[in-house]
C-alpha cells in the first residue's frame, strides 16, 4: 500500500514538474509577427525600408523586456518574420497561409492596397473557419479609403492616413497657391492610384474650381522603366503642377524624367520625401516638390530630433534613411493592446486595439473603433537644401530635406466613414 502511494506521489510530482516546464517554455516563446511584403521585384526597396523600421520597433520593445503578460516572470519577445509577396496578391495569400501554419497571429503589410484588400478577405474567411488560429492584420501604408469604409473588418487596423485624408492635407497648401491655374494628375493603375485621381478631381472642384486639369492618366504599376514619354506629355500640356500618389521606383523615375525634359512645375506628392526622389530631382525640386506625411524628420521638436537621430544611429547608411513614425506607433499600440488584454488571444487583443491611444517621442495617435482608422496629425513639407531654415536633416545623404510648412491636427485630418463593422458574436463597442 505504501509503495503504491509513493508511486502515485512520484507520478503527481512528475506531472507538476512537466506542467511547470511547459509553462516556462510557453513563456519563453516569442510572439510571432509575419511581415508580408514585396521583398523582391521592382518595389523591393520599399519592402526592405519597411523591414528596417519594424525591425527597429521590435528591437526597442524587446530591449525593454518584451511584452509583459500576467503570471510570467519575464516578458515575451516579439519575433518579426519576413515573407516575400513579390508585390502580388496571389503570392501574399500563399505566404499568409505559411505564416499562420508557422504560428504567426499578427500580420503586417502595407505597400499595396490591392494586396491589403486580398489579405482582408482571406483573413476574414480564415478567422471564421479557424477560431483557434485567428490573426489580426496591422496595415501601415495601404491607403485606399475603401479598406476602412466598405471593406472594413474587425480584424484589420490601418495606422496610416488614407488617401482622402492625405489629399485633403495637400489641398490645404494647394488651395492657397493663387498662381496655380493648371495641373496634371498621374498615378498607378490600381485601386489606390484610381482613388487618388478621383479625390484630386473632387477636391479641386470644391476648393479650386478655377484650376484646369490639363491631363490625367494611369500607368501600369512597377512596369515602366522609362517615364520620359509621360514626362514629355506633362510638359507639353502646360501644367504648372503634377498631383501624384506614386510611390517607390514609380515616383523616383517619374520625377527624374520630369527633370530630364525640363519640367519646372511643382509636384504635389504623397511620397516625394524619400526612396531616391529628392536626389533624382536635385536643385530643380527646391520649393517645388511637396510631400504629405504623418511625420517628417524636420518636425521642430526636441523629441522628434531625438527619434530621428536614434534611427540614424541604428541604420547609419544613407540609403537606409527612410524612417516612419507611424510604424513605431503601430508596434507600440500592439504591445499596449496585448498587455491590456493580458493574453495573445486575437479577439481580446483586437478589442483593446480598438481603443488604443499611444504616444512615442511626443507623437500621439488613437484608433477610431468605428472603422479601425488611426487618427493622427499630418504634416506637409516642401523640399529645400539642408541647412536652410527649418531643414536640419537631409534625406538619404542627398543634401535636400523637407521643411514643414503646414501641420494638420488629428481633429482636422479625420474624415467620416461609411464602415458598417461586423464584430464577432459577443463583442461590442
Amino acid at each position: 500500500m505504501v509503495t503504491v502511494l509513493l508511486r502515485a506521489l512520484k507520478g503527481l510530482a512528475l506531472v507538476s514538474i512537466l506542467s511547470v516546464s511547459a509553462q516556462a517554455q510557453a513563456a519563453q516563446e516569442p510572439i510571432k509577427i509575419a511581415l508580408i511584403e514585396a521583398l523582391s521585384g521592382p518595389f523591393a526597396n520599399t519592402g526592405e525600408a519597411v523591414f528596417r523600421n519594424l525591425q527597429w520597433a521590435t528591437e526597442l520593445v524587446n530591449a525593454r523586456g518584451g511584452v509583459r503578460l500576467p503570471g510570467l516572470a519575464e516578458g515575451r519577445a516579439l519575433q518579426l518574420e519576413r515573407y516575400d509577396s513579390k508585390g502580388q496578391s496571389e503570392e501574399a495569400l500563399t505566404v499568409l497561409k505559411a505564416a499562420i501554419d508557422q504560428g504567426a497571429r499578427v500580420v503586417m503589410q502595407g505597400n499595396s492596397s490591392a494586396v491589403a484588400a486580398a489579405l482582408i478577405d482571406a483573413i476574414n474567411k480564415h478567422n471564421a473557419r479557424e477560431p483557434l488560429k485567428r490573426v489580426i492584420f496591422l496595415n501601415y501604408s495601404a491607403v485606399d479609403p475603401i479598406l476602412t469604409n466598405e471593406k472594413c473588418s474587425f480584424w484589420h487596423f490601418r495606422f496610416d492616413a488614407h488617401a482622402d485624408m492625405r489629399m485633403s492635407a495637400l489641398m490645404t497648401v494647394l488651395k492657397d497657391d493663387a498662381a496655380l491655374k493648371s495641373v496634371y494628375i498621374i498615378g498607378q493603375d490600381y485601386s489606390f492610384g484610381q482613388a487618388v485621381g478621383r479625390e484630386a478631381r473632387r477636391q479641386l472642384g470644391v476648393l479650386r474650381p478655377d484650376v484646369q486639369i490639363v491631363g490625367e492618366e494611369l500607368h501600369p504599376v512597377g512596369r515602366i522603366k522609362d517615364f520620359l514619354p509621360y514626362a514629355s506629355k506633362i510638359k507639353a500640356s502646360g501644367a504648372q503642377a503634377v498631383i501624384t500618389g506614386n510611390w517607390g521606383n514609380d515616383l523616383t523615375l517619374l520625377v527624374k524624367a520630369a527633370k530630364d525634359v525640363g519640367f519646372d512645375g511643382k509636384f504635389y506628392t504623397f511620397y516625394g520625401n524619400a526612396l531616391g526622389a529628392p536626389a533624382a530631382i536635385g536643385e530643380a525640386g527646391i520649393g517645388k516638390v511637396l510631400a504629405v506625411a504623418d511625420w517628417l524628420p524636420n518636425v521642430v521638436t526636441p523629441q522628434s530630433a531625438a527619434f530621428y537621430q536614434a534611427f540614424r544611429q541604428r541604420f547609419s547608411r544613407p540609403q537606409d534613411d527612410y524612417v516612419h513614425m507611424r510604424m513605431q506607433l503601430m508596434v507600440q499600440a500592439l504591445v499596449q493592446a496585448i498587455e491590456a488584454a493580458g493574453t495573445i488571444d486575437s479577439i481580446a487583443v483586437a478589442t483593446q486595439l480598438e481603443r488604443a491611444r499611444v504616444t512615442f517621442y511626443a507623437q500621439t495617435g488613437s484608433m477610431r473603433a468605428a472603422d479601425h482608422q488611426f487618427q493622427q496629425s499630418l504634416v506637409v513639407g516642401v523640399m529645400d537644401r539642408q541647412g536652410a531654415p527649418g531643414v536640419s536633416f537631409d534625406v538619404e545623404g542627398s543634401g535636400y530635406g523637407f521643411r514643414v510648412i503646414k501641420t494638420i491636427s488629428a481633429d482636422q485630418a479625420q474624415q467620416p466613414t461609411s464602415c458598417k463593422m461586423q464584430r464577432p458574436e459577443g463583442v461590442g463597442l
